[in-house]
């Protein structure tokens, strides 16, 4: 196999966008191009990040533009991931809108578990710790994720809105006093709790923390050398009674100027360190016994590692990567999905799609999400046989689905919906609120789907497989087919309406 292009991996977040370009070796190694950070404050409001500023909005597509510029000067492949301000924002819509339009680049959304999922992915591949179980706290401007995981694998993992940001529009906004900083420790308590309490029945051998907040923390904790980079930091064992000193230190200085003399504090995260020191306070307070690790790698470079993975398994296997197959896999298993049916659904469903490309233009990422869709399509009869396809995007949409953007699984919600009955329709809220590119796709993808759902009506197979051919007014789908297949004919035809439309051609089958 060939060697992977570098990776651009853009982490959109609450307080800052940065970016690393590197390569992935054959070992995993990884080489980094350059690291670029760019402090933009997508998410100054207090309590939910319910709205982005017009001059937020802006600071972050001018910043996209020069990152994209920078990684396409290295023909990087690009993937860009938002978190907590962007995916709680009721007009996120606006700003991705226009980063797409600006850069062609389409940002993720990733829901909270999912980016605790890719920061301890990170985590393991730039410390030793794949082995061993870890307890891992990372502290974001909107969010803070708590992952316990061992050998790869995520055994708990809890993303909490309480962030420096956050917390600091909500408790620190008009200055500080002592009954303010008492204030935001009573809410992390009755807050965090709960999620702390979880992680702890997990045993650890190691806590390990990563931010821009601990590395902060971690300078003043040793000794105040400011002019430590990242990677002097990464792997340092830090005792926690130095990390309660250095957290006593900022609180003791009340102010943003004070707190900006300290050694150690950059004077851009001085307004908001007093409650990611807060936030830190309560977590060592909870789980930390004598040390921590911290890591410098993090969610940047889980997308990094996780990328690469994806690359790789799309590339030698053509269909759903490992995590997305096991995660699929669990989804089908917990909503008793017929497992012979879905997954000849999806066969005849990618094979179709296959046929058409010269049409519909769609390439390997879009097949994927088709291919979660058809396995997927049928979750809904959990609930109920009727309407089960309404009930499939309602399982689909709302299920934890690690390995997936939350963008991903709104779109194989989508296409699952659109099996049956109603074509997609922009009066629908959940098909109107997609770009519109994706709104192409999904078309697209939910043709496919619906004919081969058609072709399995009886769930017995007997359409064993398909060939297209395409003319300048028809579609001619070929079945080769085992014994009586007239209810599956009958099923495809009344399926194709969709792809007609799409085509602009008359959609014919024929039983070779």
């Amino acid at each position: 196999m060939s060697a992977l292009p570098p990776i651009a991996a853009i982490d959109v977040g609450t307080n800052s966008i940065h970016m690393i370009i590197a390569r992935v070796g054959a070992r995993g190694t990884l080489h980094v191009i350059s690291r670029d950070r760019e402090v933009v404050r997508l998410g100054q409001s207090a309590g939910d990040i319910k709205h982005l500023s017009a001059d937020a909005i802006e600071r972050g597509v001018q910043t996209m533009e020069r990152f994209v510029a920078m990684a396409r000067q290295h023909r990087a492949f690009i993937r860009a991931v938002g978190t907590s301000a962007v995916r709680e924002a009721l007009n996120r819509d606006v700003f991705l809108r226009r980063v797409e339009e600006r850069t062609g680049i389409r940002i993720e959304l990733i829901s909270g578990e999912e980016e605790g999922r890719l920061i301890y992915v990170g985590v393991i591949h730039g410390l030793p710790l794949v082995e061993r179980q870890i307890c891992l706290c990372d502290i974001g401007g909107g969010s803070t994720e708590v992952v316990v995981g061992r050998h790869g694998n995520v055994l708990f993992v809890r993303s909490e809105k309480l962030g420096a940001i956050r917390l600091t529009e909500q408790f620190f906004r008009h200055g500080r006093s002592s009954d303010h900083v008492e204030q935001c420790r009573r809410y992390l308590i009755g807050e965090w709790t709960p999620a702390l309490e979880g992680a702890a029945q997990f045993p650890w051998d190691e806590v390990v923390v990563s931010s821009g907040t601990w590395e902060t923390l971690a300078r003043v904790a040793l000794g105040g050398n400011g002019s430590r980079t990242a990677a002097q930091l990464h792997g340092c064992r830090i005792e926690t009674k130095a990390l309660h000193q250095a957290i006593g230190q900022i609180l003791r200085a009340r102010t943003p100027r004070r707190i900006a003399r300290i050694a150690g504090v950059e004077a851009e995260r001085a307004d908001i360190i007093t409650a990611g020191a807060l936030i830190a306070e309560r977590f060592l307070d909870y789980v930390a016994d004598g040390s921590v690790l911290l890591s410098t790698f993090a969610l940047r470079e889980g997308v990094v590692f996780d990328t690469a993975q994806h690359l790789r398994d799309t590339a030698e296997y053509h269909h759903l990567v490992h995590l997305r197959a096991t995660t699929i896999e669990q989804l089908c298993k917990r909503y008793g999905v017929e497992r012979r049916h879905a997954t000849h659904v999806a066969r005849l469903a990618l094979a179709l799609f296959d046929s058409l490309v010269s049409l519909h233009h769609l390439g390997d990422y879009e097949r994927e999400l088709l291919e979660a869709a058809a396995l997927l399509h049928d979750v809904g009869y959990h609930i109920s046989s009727d309407q089960h396809h309404k009930h499939s995007y309602y399982i689909i949409s709302n299920a934890v689905m690690p390995g997936f953007s939350s963008t991903e699984a709104e779109i194989i919600a989508t296409v699952a919906r659109y099996h049956r009955k109603s074509h997609p329709k922009r009066k629908h809220t959940h098909y109107a609120a997609l770009p519109e590119r994706w709104r192409h796709g999904v078309c697209w993808m939910a043709a496919c789907l619906r004919i081969a759902e058609g072709l399995d009506r009886r769930w017995q197979q007997r359409v064993e497989a398909l060939q297209v051919q395409i003319e300048p007014t028809t579609i001619t789908v070929g079945l080769n087919a085992r014994g009586d297949a007239g209810i599956e004919l009958w099923g495809a035809e009344r399926r194709k309406l969709l792809l007609e439309e799409l085509s602009g051609k008359a959609v014919q089958f024929v039983v070779q």
